[in-house]
């Protein structure tokens, strides 16, 4: 199973460039940066006119006719169409940045801004692998384990995030866009694996992680971000499915946060805290 999770969405993400729609099951989309989405198909319509489409089984079609530029292929790619293709393949999107260790994942999550992409990056200095970056996709289908997909993103940092987590730029993002791709210290994962943790950064002092309480859980995962939200529509789910969801990741997982000051200055004694956390966990005493 675990190839062939890889194996599908290397093969729903093949991108032709051909026409795309201006309407998905009779809902007009505008060129206003917005999406409709359905139990097989995904139609985006970006602000520079860039439209994409795609079909469960067809693969993912570039509409250029109507684009004023075409420097942001990539990230409408590999976001928003990414996490949509996946949700329609019955594969779980949540909002994370994650690295590895010893065959698993540990994954931090926050809003945005709270420094998840700068954090597992300096987690590269520390000789721990960057798995994914700002979205995590999961892999529900295994009754024995959470599985997750490796990461299909480059690694997009300020410049003073990259200095901080010892990256190397590998080119600018955009034109008016001050975020460069880089490459972590850590080098990349590429194989799936399960998960063994889900941390939710928070800000706060002194530098700590902490369990979440078994109540807590459900509540801190129930995320409305629009990976959230296009899952739910692509899949149809219902409330109770969604509950059984959440309670199969609260209970099969470690849930804690992690509280840190955001602070430039103490960005790498936190890091080294987070390092040690991971590590621990691995050799048993996070547990």
């Amino acid at each position: 199973m675990n190839e062939d999770a890889q194996a599908m969405m290397r093969r729903e993400m093949r991108v032709t460039l051909g026409n795309a729609p201006t309407e998905l099951d009779g809902e007009v989309l505008a060129p206003e940066d917005l999406y409709a989405i359905t139990s097989d198909s995904f139609l985006l319509w970006t602000y520079c006119g860039l439209k994409i489409f795609y079909r469960k089984g067809e693969g993912v079609t570039l509409d250029r006719s109507s684009a004023r530029t075409t420097e942001n292929e990539r990230l409408y790619l590999n976001g928003t169409t990414y996490a949509g293709v996946a949700s329609i393949n019955g594969l779980y999107p949540i909002h994370a940045s994650a690295v590895s260790i010893d065959g698993r994942v540990h994954a931090f999550t926050g809003p945005s801004g709270a420094g998840k992409s700068t954090l597992t990056a300096g987690l590269g200095m520390h000789g721990l692998k960057l798995f994914c970056d700002d979205m995590l996709v999961l892999d529900l289908r295994d009754d024995r384990q959470i599985m997750c997909l490796p990461g299909h993103k480059q690694l997009k940092l300020l410049p003073d995030a990259i200095e901080l987590a010892g990256a190397a730029a590998v080119g600018k993002v955009a034109e008016g866009m001050d975020k460069y791709y880089a490459e972590p210290a850590g080098g990349l994962e590429t194989a799936m694996l399960p998960l063994a943790e889900l941390c939710f950064l928070e800000v706060g002092e002194p530098a700590r992680f902490e369990d979440v309480a078994p109540a807590e859980r459900m509540v801190l995962l129930d995320d409305d971000h629009y990976t959230a939200v296009m899952y739910r529509y692509a899949t149809g789910s219902s409330h109770h499915e969604r509950f059984r969801q959440l309670a199969r990741l609260a209970n099969r997982v470690k849930i804690s946060r992690f509280f840190r000051s955001k602070d430039a200055a103490k960005f790498h004694a936190e890091t080294a805290l987070a390092a040690g956390h991971v590590r621990s966990f691995e050799n048993g005493g996070s547990r």
